[in-house]
């Protein structure tokens, strides 16, 4: 066992989904982070591929927003909001995207508009942005989130984002391009869905860490796989990596 934290242990587990990825959309955070770390470890033709429209950038260190200049000052090109999206995004010219989101339901659907009643909210969050586009057109989505029952849930209280809407054969049925959502990383293990379309199952727990303390931690009966893997630690070199790049 390492001494890697579990949060580093999600963020290395979320990069080594990228080692032979093509092309990343990632937003800030977490996914951002994993994103580049793959690039340093795993991947070093990793396209990134941020929604302020820069393409093929090469940060060094987490950008503070989409906009961070260093995304500009290190990229490939830069196109227009629009452009990204009708012709990179909607045309289906990206294989990963990587998504947070406050809420995730059994069908890996997605909740970033409120918590609570719309019109009354507990909390009001950012909102959609570009995630059901994304969601909708990129080869498939892994999804980064936090393991909590106030997470994953039940039943969103509202819908942003479809998934697999309601179970298998749904994107079809709407039309959607691409796989959806392929996996669930969290800082406690990997979901995945059980097959087209099918609800969330676990696949994999981090090191430490039991089925018991998953379901526990989960808003629905979780389904768990007949083989359940346990995450591989990550590496010195991963850790160092992961560590430096934090700190610049």
């Amino acid at each position: 066992m390492t001494d890697a934290t579990s949060d580093e242990v999600q963020t290395v587990v979320a990069a080594r989904r990228l080692a032979s990825t093509r092309t990343v959309f990632i937003g800030v955070g977490r996914p951002s982070t994993a994103a580049i770390l793959s690039r340093i470890v795993n991947n070093p033709k990793l396209v990134l591929i941020y929604e302020s429209g820069t393409i093929g950038a090469k940060p060094v260190r987490v950008p503070l927003s989409i906009g961070d200049g260093e995304l500009a000052e290190t990229a490939d090109a830069v196109v227009s909001v629009a452009e990204m999206f009708n012709y990179w995004i909607c045309a289906g010219r990206v294989d990963v995207a990587f998504l947070g989101a406050a809420q995730v339901d059994r069908f890996a659907n997605l909740n970033s508009t409120v918590i609570g009643d719309y019109d009354r909210p507990r909390v009001r969050l950012p909102g959609a942005g570009g995630a059901p586009e994304i969601a909708a057109n990129c080869g498939e989505v892994v999804v980064v989130a936090q393991h909590t029952p106030r997470t994953l849930v039940e039943r969103l209280d509202f819908l942003t984002t479809v998934g697999h809407g309601d179970g298998p054969g749904a994107r079809a049925r709407l039309g959607l391009r691409g796989k959806g959502p392929t996996a669930v990383i969290t800082d406690l293990g990997v979901l995945e869905p059980g097959g087209d379309g099918a609800e969330l199952m676990l696949t994999q727990v981090h090191e430490g860490v039991s089925v018991e303390r998953v379901r526990e931690a989960t808003g629905w009966p979780l389904a768990v796989a007949d083989e359940v893997h346990i995450t591989e630690p990550p590496s010195t070199h991963e850790l160092a990596a992961l560590r430096e790049l934090l700190a610049r």
